[in-house]
C-alpha cells in the first residue's frame, strides 16, 4: 500500500508542478497549438493554448513509478517493460507535436512515420515481454486461462502488437476536448491500481508474480493524469498533445496485456472505443453512401454541435468512463469468486 501511495502521490505533484514550469515556458516562447480547420468553430479561439504538456505528465509517471520501487523495491521487469514503452511512445509523440508548433500546422508526422514508430515501439515491448518476463500468451477476460485462447509466442505478439497500436491511437482521438482524455484516462488506472493490487494479494489463484509492480505502474499513471488534469481541465491552460496521448494509450495496452485482462480493457475503456468506432463509422458510411452518420467524429464533436456545451460533454463522458469501469471491475471480481471457489 505504501508503494501505491509513493507512486500515486510523487507522480501526482512532479505533474502538477512540471505541468505548470511547461507552461510558463511554453507561453514565453510563443509555443502554441495550431487548430485545424475541421473542428467546431468554439475551439478556434483555443488556437495557440501551450501543447506537449504530456512531457510533464510522463515525467510524472516515470518519477512516481522509480520513487516507489527505489523505496519499496518492487521493480520487475514486465513493469520496466511497460514504463520504458511508455517513454518511448511519448518521444515519438513530442516529435509530432514538435512538427506541429515548428511548421506552424496541425498535421504533424505523416502517416507512415507515425505508424513505423508505433510499430517500432510495440514490437520492442513484445520482445521484452517475451524475452524477460513470464506472460501469459493468450487472449483472456479476468484470468489467464479463464476462455483457454492460448495464441502462441507469434500469434501472441501479432495480438500484442495490434492491441497497442489500436489503443494508443483511440486515446488519442479521445483527445479533442479539455481534460477529457487525462480524466477518463486517470479513472480506468484507478481501476487498474484495484486490479493489479488484486492480482498480488491473490497471486497464486492469477498465477501472475508481478501484481504489485502492476499497482504501481497504474498508480503512477493515474497520479500523473491527475496532476495534469489540474491545468488541462476546461478551460484548459495547455493541451498534452501526442506526447501524453501515445504514452497513456500505451500504458493502458501493456496493463491489459501484462495483468491478463485484455478482454475487460475494451469494457474499462468503453469511451475510447466508443471515439474510435463513431470515426471508424463516419469514414465508412461517407465513402460508401456519401452522407455522415455523425454531425462530426469523434463523437465528442457531434455532442458540442448537438448543443451540448463542452463541459457538459466532458463530465458525462468522464461519468460514462466511471460507470464502465465500475462494472469491469464488477466483472473482475465475479470471476475471482468462480476462481476461488467462494459462494
Amino acid at each position: 500500500m505504501i508503494a501505491l501511495i509513493l507512486a500515486s502521490g510523487v507522480a501526482t505533484l512532479v505533474s502538477v508542478l512540471g505541468t505548470q514550469l511547461l507552461i510558463n515556458m511554453l507561453t514565453r516562447r510563443a509555443i502554441g497549438q495550431p487548430i485545424h480547420e475541421d473542428v467546431p468553430e468554439g475551439h478556434l479561439v483555443k488556437a495557440g493554448t501551450p501543447t506537449m504538456g504530456g512531457i510533464a505528465l510522463v515525467a510524472g509517471g516515470l518519477a512516481g513509478y522509480f520513487t516507489a520501487n527505489v523505496f519499496i523495491g518492487t521493480f520487475s521487469w514486465t513493469g520496466l517493460a511497460i514504463m520504458g514503452a511508455v517513454a518511448a511512445t511519448s518521444v515519438l509523440g513530442f516529435l509530432d507535436d514538435w512538427t506541429k508548433v515548428s511548421k506552424e500546422r496541425n498535421l504533424g508526422l505523416n502517416k507512415t512515420m507515425k505508424s513505423v514508430g508505433l510499430l517500432a515501439v510495440a514490437v520492442g515491448f513484445v520482445l521484452v515481454m517475451l524475452w524477460k518476463t513470464n506472460v501469459h500468451r493468450t487472449i483472456s477476460f479476468a484470468q489467464w486461462n479463464d476462455l483457454g485462447w492460448s495464441l502462441g509466442k507469434i500469434g501472441w505478439s501479432i495480438f500484442a502488437v495490434v492491441l497497442i497500436i489500436g489503443t494508443t491511437n483511440a486515446v488519442n482521438l479521445t483527445d479533442g476536448l479539455d481534460g477529457l482524455a487525462a480524466g477518463s484516462a486517470g479513472v480506468v488506472f484507478a481501476g487498474y491500481v484495484i486490479m493489479g493490487y488484486w492480482i498480488f494479494r491473490y497471486s497464486d489463484l492469477y498465477g501472475i508474480n508481478v501484481g504489485l509492480d502492476l499497482a504501481v505502474v497504474a498508480a503512477a499513471m493515474m497520479g500523473a493524469c491527475a496532476g495534469f488534469l489540474w491545468w488541462n481541465a476546461a478551460p484548459a491552460q495547455i493541451f498534452m498533445g501526442d506526447t501524453g496521448s501515445l504514452a497513456i494509450g500505451m500504458a493502458l495496452a501493456g496493463l491489459a496485456l501484462s495483468s491478463s485482462t485484455v478482454l475487460l480493457l475494451p469494457i474499462v475503456g468503453a469511451l475510447f472505443v466508443l471515439e474510435t468506432a463513431s470515426v471508424i463509422i463516419q469514414v465508412a458510411s461517407f465513402r460508401s453512401t456519401g452522407k455522415r452518420v455523425f454531425k462530426m467524429a469523434p463523437i465528442h464533436h457531434h455532442f458540442e454541435l448537438s448543443g451540448w456545451p463542452e463541459t457538459t460533454v466532458i463530465i458525462r463522458l468522464w461519468m460514462l468512463t466511471a460507470a464502465c469501469t465500475a462494472f469491469g471491475l464488477g466483472l473482475f471480481y465475479r470471476e475471482f469468486v468462480r476462481l476461488a471457489g467462494i459462494r
